[in-house]
């Protein structure tokens, strides 16, 4: 089965999309970790009372975590769900429990 035409395109559209958005995701973090230890001046400057730049980017890192796994939960329903139900179903034998 792994070797088959079915699952190879099931591993490919994974990594499409795992892989640019995990790192699209390692570099926005590196950014935030450079910024604050090669810029602090700059993360330190205050957009409203309290707030600072750096504040907003730390939120926006949990933002983004968040974003990221909503848009794979839909990319998953929509090109890899499908396909993984229906290598499910060759393996099986057709029969689902």
């Amino acid at each position: 089965m792994q070797r088959g035409a079915d699952f190879a395109d099931l591993r490919r559209r994974l990594r499409r999309f795992a892989f640019p958005m995990s790192i699209a995701f390692l570099l926005w973090y590196l950014l935030y970790v450079l910024l604050a230890a090669y810029a602090p001046e700059f993360m330190s400057i205050k957009l409203d009372g309290n707030i600072t730049v750096g504040l907003l980017i730390g939120v926006l890192q949990f933002v983004s975590t968040f974003v990221i796994t909503t848009v794979y939960v839909r990319y998953a329903n929509r090109n890899l769900d499908p396909a993984a139900a229906r290598l499910r179903d060759q393996i099986e034998g057709g029969s689902r429990r």
